[in-house]
């Protein structure tokens, strides 16, 4: 059975209402002997009337049946459409990993040891630089600098609980900016009595501090202010521990700027004579 018949049956099955109660009626009329609305012949008998409406009953059943049976076991036409099975795709609670781009390795530190900005006048301080011994600069005392030189030395004044320390300067040119820094180290009971210098109080800004272990006086020169070329003496006075004073550790540090440029001196003190 093709699908065209199997079609036109189908169609058939769904059009055809068969009138039962008038078959029945027929069936029964014929079975009970009624007179038919037509006129028989006397040689005639009624039973092949009865017949063939019995067995057109029984076909018209029949044919609805075997349609019914047609499209009951016919099988569901099946899609004529090729599905590709679609990529598994990954479930929805894995990470994705993205590749990073490939870090750019940073420049190694080139070590270089960094050096005093001898343009400001103000220069490094002796406890920044590392003082060590009685130099205020590492690699010993460097006590002149073209025009400028310096010597430090511990007055003759002083005594087993107090002293003075003096920074001596000399300059054959004018200062045009210029910082004194003293360190004494604290080796017991120090304390700033006070300061002085030669040059005129009013020239320079004077503050007097604890640092990294030691007092440190510091002279700066005002702006606009020039110290002449000649001699002249910063002193640091202070108290200490009794006993004679010990200055291998204390020391002092001297920037500057004139004609040539930027200049620098330091060093260490020496006990009176």
């Amino acid at each position: 059975m093709n699908e065209e018949l199997t079609g036109r049956l189908r169609a058939a099955a769904e059009a055809h209402q068969p009138d039962r109660a008038r078959i029945l009626t027929r069936v029964e009329r014929g079975m009970s002997g009624a007179p038919v609305r037509h006129r028989e012949s006397s040689g005639a008998r009624p039973w092949p009337r009865i017949a063939l409406a019995s067995l057109a009953a029984a076909g018209t059943l029949a044919v609805g049946g075997f349609a019914v049976a047609a499209i009951v076991q016919s099988p569901p036409a099946r899609p004529d459409v090729s599905a590709t099975p679609a990529a598994p795709s990954a479930p929805s609670g894995t990470p994705r990993s993205t590749p990073s781009a490939p870090a750019t390795p940073s420049a190694p530190a080139t070590g270089r040891p960094t050096t005093p900005d001898r343009s400001s006048p103000a220069g490094p301080s002796p406890s920044a630089s590392g003082a060590a011994g009685g130099s205020a600069r590492p690699g010993g005392a460097h006590v002149q600098d073209g025009p400028l030189s310096s010597a430090g030395s511990l007055g003759t004044n002083s005594n087993s609980f107090w002293a003075q320390s003096n920074i001596t300067l000399k300059s054959t040119q004018p200062l045009t900016a210029l910082t004194v820094e003293l360190r004494i180290a604290q080796t017991g009971a120090v304390q700033s009595t006070g300061s002085w210098r030669t040059l005129p109080p009013e020239d320079f800004t004077v503050t007097v501090q604890n640092e990294g272990g030691a007092v440190v006086y510091r002279w700066i020169l005002k702006p606009g202010r020039t110290v002449p070329a000649g001699q002249h003496v910063f002193a640091g006075q202070y108290n200490h521990a009794a006993g004679a004073r010990e200055v291998e550790h204390d020391g002092y540090l001297v920037d500057a700027n004139g004609p040539r440029g930027a200049l620098s001196v330091w060093g260490g003190f020496t006990p009176p004579g």
